[in-house]
């Protein structure tokens, strides 16, 4: 009996093993099976403009209840009349294989995209009125296939936030400042925004800084298209912020091994090309910074009623091809992605400084410029 017992244990044990090699080798296949929808792209209506005109295709915009951009941790609060308007493409919160694009009724996606708005667009409260778009965006797994499917699902979801773009540009009217900014698939859709509306358009500027975060920007293949320059200076307005951050050690495969095999806006591959890596802490494009200069790491709950800032925060560093480099692993209470990616967190890692850093460039924005001297 207990041979058979010990017999049972030890084929238990090969099974996990071999159950945990094939989870290693084949978890992008196991990812996709999972998570891309086996429908065909079915699309739907076109939004017009005008539908974003009511409340309610907006998780966040001014004079509506329970905005979720209008959170703070403690010891913070949202200005009392911010000059700058501020349009927040929130990142993917839908994951349902049922559908290409998410129903703008679909329960779950709302709640993950409210979390996600308070974690990531409450840091620009201070500095402007925040307009975060309901739209129906891309699920997750459009962005682990390469099927037609796919990039149909994404321009899908890209038509709806061009008019959510669109009518805040109305309500806004044709001089206040602006700060654009997103997240994973709300940058990608943020990129497109500047390629087809504020490059080479007097839109240009009026654009206090935009924030293309946790989406790779090549500074050779793509950065050119996008109208404006990387931010190279701290108190720099009318340029481009970008970092994806990674704990070590960092791999990076991932991203690279899809960012690589792409063609750039210009037509150019991107493989082996530099990403735009600006460090938040400091607001300069590479450089590295301490942990004592990050003025605090949201640390976050499920639905960030008690989230706290903990100071000081993490360090950073733009590392290889354009990385960011946080250091040794931090608790955020899970959802860090393979390769130490802590994607999830690329705002909340560095809530203080973004708040700072949206401040401090609208302040020269603002500021008159300097006469020139007199000979």
């Amino acid at each position: 009996m207990a041979r058979k017992f010990l017999y049972a244990v030890i084929i238990l044990i090969v099974l996990f093993m071999v159950a945990g090699g094939l989870l290693f080798y084949f978890q992008k296949e196991l990812m996709k099976l999972a998570l891309v929808p086996g429908e065909s792209f079915q699309g739907g209506p076109t939004t017009p403009v005008e539908r974003y005109a009511k409340a309610d295709m907006w998780y966040a915009r001014p004079g509506i209840a329970n905005n979720p951009a209008l959170w703070t941790p403690a010891d913070f609060k949202p200005g009392d009349k911010p000059l700058a308007a501020v349009f927040f493409i929130h990142p993917t919160s839908y994951i349902d294989r049922a559908h290409w694009n998410a129903p703008l009724d679909d329960q779950r996606a709302d709640e993950y995209a409210r979390v996600f708005l308070k974690g990531q667009a409450s840091a620009f409260n201070e500095v402007g009125e925040v307009w975060a778009p309901r739209y129906r965006q891309a699920t997750f797994g459009a962005f682990l296939t390469s099927q037609k499917d796919a990039e149909q699902a994404l321009d899908f979801a890209y038509r709806d936030v061009l008019a959510a773009f669109d009518e805040f540009l109305k309500e806004v009217g044709p001089d206040r400042p602006i700060i654009l900014a997103g997240h994973s698939q709300g940058a990608l859709h943020l990129e497109r925004i500047l390629r087809e509306r504020v490059a080479r358009k007097p839109l240009a500027k009026r654009i206090v800084a935009a924030y293309v975060v946790g989406w790779p920007i090549s500074k050779t293949a793509d950065l050119p298209a996008l109208g404006l320059p990387e931010c190279a200076a701290a108190s720099q307005s009318g340029c481009i912020l970008s970092w994806q951050a990674y704990a070590e050690p960092a791999d990076p495969s991932q991203v690279l091994e899809i960012f690589d095999a792409t063609t750039g806006f210009d037509g150019q591959p991107r493989k082996d090309s530099a990403m735009v890596c600006t460090n938040p802490i400091t607001g300069v494009a590479n450089g590295a910074a301490e942990a004592k200069d990050n003025l605090g790491t949201l640390i976050p709950t499920k639905a960030l009623d008690n989230a706290q800032l903990a100071k000081p925060g993490v360090p950073a560093a733009c590392t290889g091809r354009g990385i960011l480099s946080i250091g040794s692993p931090i608790d955020l209470g899970g959802y860090v992605l393979p390769g130490n990616n802590y994607h999830v967190f690329d705002y909340s890692l560095f809530w203080a400084n973004v708040r700072a850093d949206a401040m401090r460039r609208f302040t020269a924005f603002t500021s008159p410029s300097p006469a020139p001297a007199k000979p």
